[in-house]
């Protein structure tokens, strides 16, 4: 466990990041070599069906990731008060609260899955491709958020070493599952989305044997279950759907985008898949320092540490800024390199579209680090209403421009359109956080007033 109301904000920060990075670097490492054995043993036609509903996994899957962060949040701010009852409690109603909410969307994503298909505007000969992989996945969904609920909550105990080194598993056993289902079993894509919903799966059995081994704290008896705190499941329900919904939001408009995309042909479709799994690698630690803001805002609100928490923001913005700079060095310089090596295609024209896009979105990476950053600084410190409207600008703007400049410039629509969304998502940001009242107070740890939002 790490403690982060104590110590210096600056080293606390980074060692708090360092694991979550190279948690994601490895997901990421994943899903690059995922597409790589999907487009060089199965061909550029599974690569475009896989493609085509990446969005919409991205958007289930990145809901279900932040309605578990959203209430790991009130786990970090009880453990930052000291409450471990109220630590227990937390977790036990995330796990409750989660599991319903996941087999819900399981049920609706499976019952509708050739409706949404056609929605998305997914060319009607990849469909039966398209359509066994993404059903697999969402028929996994349960797995996927039970591993992401025990993630969240070590890390809002500070725990992000645990977390990296489950997952280290996970990805090494997931490209071996991808290995044996594609090129031994020849089961198509349909073995890659299996070998991910068995690492999900792995995942989560050896993050919970783990949990109950090592922190006790963590280890829920029955009575961690019932009679329910009704102010803090309210409290939980606003942080998770909060979190869940600003991940929704964006990747409903990356979906409604993805439907114009579809329209612009095969190659077009590969280029941005391409693009895509870039540009994740590229914002990586934008979610890094989103995730680290929101559990050291939490905790340190717990505690009642106002100065730490200013101090935190500004080191997170400050270090994203950096990572930006390189990102956009990395397009310039070994962009086209990077998108061979995720398709293996030679293909000029995904190539030349791919590499452009990085070219011109990098540049602007600046803005979204500030986003990233505030937007979950304030999921940490209580303000859940702000980031969604941020995210809601974000995803009618890029509504609007699916039905406007994809149509008349193309690709070229689309390479534009995260650029101009960012500016206009970060001002009500910007604007927030030099109003809210919390950020106005006084420490109130010396006086012994932990200030937990919502009791």
């Amino acid at each position: 466990m790490k403690d982060l109301t104590k110590g210096k904000p600056s080293t606390l920060i980074l060692a708090f990041a360092l694991p979550i990075f190279l948690g994601n670097l490895l997901q990421l490492t994943y899903s690059v070599t995922d597409t790589r054995i999907v487009g060089s043993f199965l061909g550029e036609d599974a690569l475009a069906a896989v493609g085509a509903t990446t969005t919409l996994s991205n958007l289930i899957i990145g809901f279900l990731l932040g309605l578990a962060n959203g209430f790991a949040i009130i786990t970090a701010q009880r453990f930052g008060a000291k409450d471990i009852r109220g630590v227990k409690k937390s977790f036990a109603a995330s796990l409750v609260l989660g599991t319903v909410i996941s087999v819900v969307l399981t049920v609706l994503g499976l019952v509708f899955l050739q409706p949404i298909l056609r929605f998305l505007n997914v060319p009607e000969h990849l469909i039966p491709v398209a359509g066994p992989y993404i059903f697999i996945i969402i028929a996994g969904l349960l797995a996927t958020f039970l591993y992401d609920a025990c993630a969240a909550a070590l890390r809002a105990l500070g725990d992000t070493v645990t977390p990296l080194v489950i997952l280290a598993v996970s990805v090494a056993l997931n490209i071996a599952g991808d290995l044996l289902f594609v090129l031994v079993l020849k089961a198509g894509v349909r073995g890659a989305a299996a070998a991910t919903v068995l690492a999900q799966i792995l995942a989560f059995v050896i993050c919970w044997i783990y949990m109950l081994r090592r922190y006790e704290m963590l280890r829920l008896v029955r009575e961690d279950f019932r009679d329910a705190d009704t102010a803090m499941m309210k409290n939980m329900l606003g942080s998770g759907l909060s979190m869940g919904f600003m991940s929704s939001l964006v990747n409903i408009g990356s979906l409604t985008l993805q439907t114009a995309i579809n329209k612009l042909g095969q190659d077009i479709i590969v280029a941005h898949t391409a693009a895509r799994k870039i540009s994740e690698i590229f914002m990586t630690m934008f979610s890094v320092f989103g995730q680290t803001m929101a559990t050291y805002c939490g905790q340190n609100l717990g505690a009642g540490r106002i100065d730490r928490v200013k101090k935190g923001i500004r080191l997170g913005i400050f270090y994203t800024c950096i990572w930006c700079t390189l990102s956009a060095v990395a397009s310039y310089t070994i962009g086209s390199w990077l998108v061979y090596l995720v398709t293996g295609s030679t293909n000029e024209v995904v190539i030349l579209n791919a590499t452009n896009y990085l070219k011109f979105d990098t540049l602007f990476y600046y803005v979204t680090a500030v986003i990233c950053v505030l937007r979950n600084a304030m999921q940490g410190l209580g303000d859940h209403i702000t980031p969604l409207i941020s995210s809601s600008l974000e995803m009618v703007g890029k509504i609007v421009i699916a039905a406007t400049l994809v149509p008349m410039l193309g690709y070229t629509g689309v390479i534009v359109a995260e650029p101009l969304v960012w500016f206009i998502m970060v001002i009500p940001l910007v604007v927030q956080i030099f109003r809210m009242p919390v950020l106005r107070e006084e420490n109130r740890a010396n006086q012994g007033k932990g200030c937990i939002v919502g009791q």
